[in-house]
């Protein structure tokens, strides 16, 4: 790489490293592994070590935790810093360490290897015995937060310790074990609320609750894992330390190795990665630790990491299980997804039984099928994922599976979306996307009437009032029932919802199309389609030859019209229509459809524009003429970037489409509809 690109890499990382930070420390949430993590952690640090003169002041490589924000609790000063552990991956490492810290310390030098709960660290501080201030990491050096209150209703946690000195601060982590995680989520499902990702989430967000009492609920548990400060009582090594508390009712660390030379430290670590599936809990590595507190004194700290210990992190769980069916659901849009549906196992804390097979091109790529056994882990270890087939284990007669091409709950055709590997119902009657279908149908980019939202989208389907699109024009038939029931609301709201859409019969007949939400065809194609037929009847009659060479349709939406107004159910539903009065014929008028700067342009929106949300870009780039896709590709004439722009900016620029600003987009904008006016 060049020095530019160097440093425009260690910039991305700084990004990616402070964000997943945030997620991690500050939300209780993370989108990548912990493996995914330190694999940037370790590039960045590697830029830096050969570019010194790159490197920022604030590097996250340089800075532990999170920000300890002030909303989440009363800051508390750090009396010892509560520093992170240096992590590694391969066992050589470790030998490395051990044999390191030999020669620098004497070939007597003793280590312990003990288990690394996934979980969020804790500081306990107790003063004559009790328990005076429980401390989160926060930003690991200047201030954590105050959650005591939560922490003595950990059962835990000691509230007093026997016989102690004056002073005593002990780190632990707090973590959940998996049956207590299940009964959680049990009850968030129950009462219709989001269920957590894993324990370790849990956990962090129920220390940092407000009401002590939610979090006593969802039972808490605690490891001591380390002396940071004490008074009046002085330990020569760890273990020794560990021999005090335990004496004392404290619940210390469960498994734990004294350990002499780089072979029995191995040997540690593989008994406790061995044991790692039959516990309680969840661990993500072995920590390994010199027993002999002054010795710790002379290995040095860096800026975030304790430099008498590291953690060796165990390759990511996976498991192998049967697949025993791949269930096919169709979403609110019409997309088909497969699910796989295998015997039962247990990853990362949670029974997981079913995982997305996203489309036929993620089960071509694994070549599976019903019956193999699969290998399954978590992504981010959260969402479960197939890694792969075990073939050797592929019994006879077992064949890679196909999505049919027709939907399983209608029987309607099933197309490939254009640039992509979704497969989509076209049938626009279907049960399974009927809300979908209806809220794209009243909504404001296609048919238009006012005051017709999804809450009563939802009602009347749950009533029973609406079954198809057609069912909309029908609802007049029944105003007395939707007053009684109080649907809409009293006689003057349903009155004007009614008329509304009575009103809509007489729209152009390009919002019908656009409403029927065939894949593809949205207003400005819808536009220049029916300028063109100027009737559904036509439009019908017409073949994938004739609508290519309509300006804003190619092979794929060509296909898509063809084969919708093919499809018997949307045969039926239009002749329901026609006979409820709503327009078929009539052309676009001339003024909906005014000649700009952008006609026939293809557009992609990406980052955050402070004047709108992109919604609202996107309509009033189609007011223009424009056609707004969701991916750059070489056929993308303009990249409209927000602030934050991403991946799609820098994919734009390498393959020079034009960028353009959102104060030059509304400028353009503004002069096209002053012109119009």
């Amino acid at each position: 790489m060049t020095i530019n690109e160097t440093e425009q890499r260690m910039r991305e990382l700084e990004a990616l490293l402070r964000h997943h930070n945030e997620l991690y420390f500050d939300k209780s949430a993370s989108e990548i592994t912990d493996r995914e993590y330190d694999e940037l952690s370790l590039e960045l640090r590697r830029l830096e070590a050969e570019h010194a003169e790159l490197a920022s002041k604030d590097s996250p490589t340089v800075k532990v935790g999170g920000s300890a924000k002030r909303e989440a609790g009363v800051l508390v000063r750090h009396r010892v810093p509560m520093l992170s552990i240096q992590d590694v991956f391969e066992k050589g490492d470790v030998a490395n360490f051990v044999n390191e810290m030999k020669h620098k310390l004497g070939e007597s030098t003793e280590f312990v290897v003990e288990t690394k709960i996934d979980g969020l660290s804790l500081s306990l501080r107790y003063e004559n015995g009790k328990l005076t201030t429980a401390v989160t990491r926060g930003d690991g050096r200047e201030f954590g937060e105050d959650v005591t209150a939560n922490a003595l209703v950990i059962s835990d946690v000691s509230e007093q310790i026997s016989n102690a000195p004056e002073y005593l601060e002990l780190r632990g982590e707090v973590y959940m074990e998996n049956a207590a995680f299940d009964a959680v989520n049990e009850k968030q499902e129950l009462l219709g609320k989001k269920k957590f990702a894993n324990p370790r989430n849990c956990a962090a967000g129920t220390i940092r609750q407000l009401d002590t009492a939610v979090t006593k609920e969802r039972n808490l548990s605690m490891f001591i894992f380390n002396l940071q400060d004490a008074r009046g009582v002085s330990f020569n090594t760890h273990t020794e330390v560990y021999d005090y508390l335990k004496n004392r009712g404290v619940k210390i660390i469960e498994r734990y190795y004294l350990c002499s030379d780089a072979e029995q430290v191995l040997s540690a670590i593989d008994e406790i990665g061995n044991m790692r599936g039959a516990l309680k809990y969840d661990i993500d590595g072995a920590v390994i630790k010199i027993n002999n507190l002054e010795d710790r004194k002379k290995c040095s700290d860096t800026s975030k990491n304790s430099g008498y210990m590291i953690a060796y992190k165990y390759p990511p769980e996976e498991k192998e299980t049967v697949l025993r069916n791949i269930e096919l659901s169709v979403g609110r849009t019409g997309r088909v997804t497969p699910t796989a549906i295998f015997d039962t196992i247990r990853l990362c804390g949670t029974s997981v039984s079913r995982a997305t097979l996203h489309n036929q091109d993620y089960i071509d790529e694994l070549d599976v099928g019903i019956g193999d056994t699969v290998i399954v882990y978590k992504s981010g270890e959260i969402i479960p994922k197939i890694k792969a087939v075990v073939k050797e284990k592929r019994p006879d007669g077992i064949h890679r599976f196909i999505i049919p091409n027709v939907c399983p709950v209608c029987g309607s055709p099933v197309i490939r979306e254009e640039d992509t590997a979704d497969m989509r119902c076209t049938g626009s009657s279907c049960p399974a996307q009927l809300e979908g279908h209806l809220i794209n149908f009243v909504g404001k980019a296609a048919m238009d009437i006012k005051g017709f939202g999804e809450v009563y989208v939802a009602e009347l389907i749950k009533q029973g009032f609406l079954k198809d699109i057609s069912d909309i024009y029908a609802l007049s038939d029944r105003r007395d029932e939707l007053i009684e029931l109080g649907t809409v609301g009293k006689e003057k709201n349903t009155d004007k919802l009614l008329n509304a859409i009575e009103a809509s019969k007489a729209n152009d007949v390009y919002k019908l199309l656009t409403g029927f939400g065939i894949p593809n065809v949205g207003r400005t194609a819808s536009r220049s389609v029916m300028k063109e037929f100027g009737s559904i009847d036509a439009l019908a009659s017409a073949s994938e030859a004739d609508l290519m060479e309509i300006r804003d349709v190619g092979a794929v939406t060509a296909s898509a019209i063809v084969t919708f107004f093919s499809n018997v159910q949307n045969k039926e539903l239009i002749e329901k229509l026609r006979k409820r009065g709503v327009n078929l014929g009539s052309e676009v008028k001339d003024a909906d459809y005014a000649e700009s700067v952008f006609s026939g342009k293809t557009f992609v929106i990406t980052g955050t524009l402070s004047n709108m949300d992109r919604k609202a870009a996107t309509e009033l780039l189609e007011s223009m003429g424009a056609k707004v896709s969701s991916s750059v590709s070489k056929k993308t004439d303009v990249l409209l970037a927000g602030e934050n722009a991403g991946s799609k900016l820098t994919k734009a620029e390498q393959l020079g489409v034009k960028i353009m600003s959102e104060d030059e987009f509304m400028r353009i904008y503004n002069e096209w509809k002053n012109e119009r006016n």
